[in-house]
Parts: structure tokens; sequence; C-alpha cells
């Protein structure tokens, strides 16, 4: 599939999903946790693909320009040691886990620019230490930001 292709379906995908489900919600005064949002298409397109960040970012005023994530948290891990665990579960790898190391290291680095260009939004959490250290991590960054 063509790579504008596929951020175009994507950014579709994204505001059915904002119109059916995330605005509604909202509307009624509700918290809404998204696993995946704007932050991974500039990533995984953007990064990891290469499509230009421009349209991304043109696609995403056209389909959310109103609305963005309060709280992002972004788990980092080394491409190695995300492998080495998805390995460890011995289930069938999705198309993106499939991919090379390179792709891996360069989805990572738009992510980490992504949280550079919004500290206040987007919160590192160092994803290479104990669940326990993880879990508390979490806890202080949703209550600090959102509460």
């Amino acid at each position: 599939m063509h790579l504008e292709t596929e951020a175009l379906l994507m950014f579709a995908a994204r505001r059915e999903h904002l119109a059916q489900v995330i605005e509604p919600a909202l509307a009624r005064g509700e918290w809404v946790l998204c696993d995946r949002f704007s932050d991974a298409t500039y990533a995984y397109q953007g990064g990891g693909r290469g499509l230009d960040k421009q349209k991304l970012a043109a696609l995403e005023q056209w389909v959310h320009g109103h609305l963005q994530a309060d709280l992002t948290l972004l788990f980092d891990l080394p491409p190695a040691v995300a492998g080495e665990r998805i390995a460890a579960q011995a289930r069938k790898l999705d198309r993106f886990e499939q991919e090379r190391a390179d792709f891996h290291s360069r989805v990572r680095q738009a992510y980490l620019e992504r949280a550079l260009s919004a500290p206040r939004r987007i919160q590192v959490i160092n994803a290479d230490q104990p669940l326990a250290d993880i879990k508390k991590l979490v806890e202080e960054s949703v209550l600090t930001h959102c509460l």
C-alpha cells in the first residue's frame, strides 16, 4: 500500500473513532483512554516509514485539530529489549513487529522527538525497569496531569 494512502486510511479511521466513541464520551464528561493516537502515526508512518511530517501535521489538523490528548504516556524501551520481550511471548508477530531493527530505531527516535516538542503533554517513562516502578510512574503522571 502506498504510504500516503496508508496515512489517509489511518486518519479516516481515527476521524470515525473520534465521532463515534471519543467525542460522545468526552461530551458526557467521561475519561477516554486510547492505546494509540496521532503520536503513533508520526512515529510509525513519519519516523518508521519516512512519510513527510508536514503532510501528517496537515492531516492531524484536518481530522482533529480541535482535540489533542491531555496526557500521553510514552513507554520508552530500546528496540532490542522490546524484541526480546516480544520473542519471549511466543506469539505471531504483527506487521510492525516484523520490521527490521532500523525501522524500530526510527520509530523510537520519532516518538522521542515528539515528546521533546510537547513536554507538558507527553511523559516519557523508562519501560526498562521493574513493572512496579513503571506502575508508580504512571500513577504519578496521571495524578499530576489529570486530577
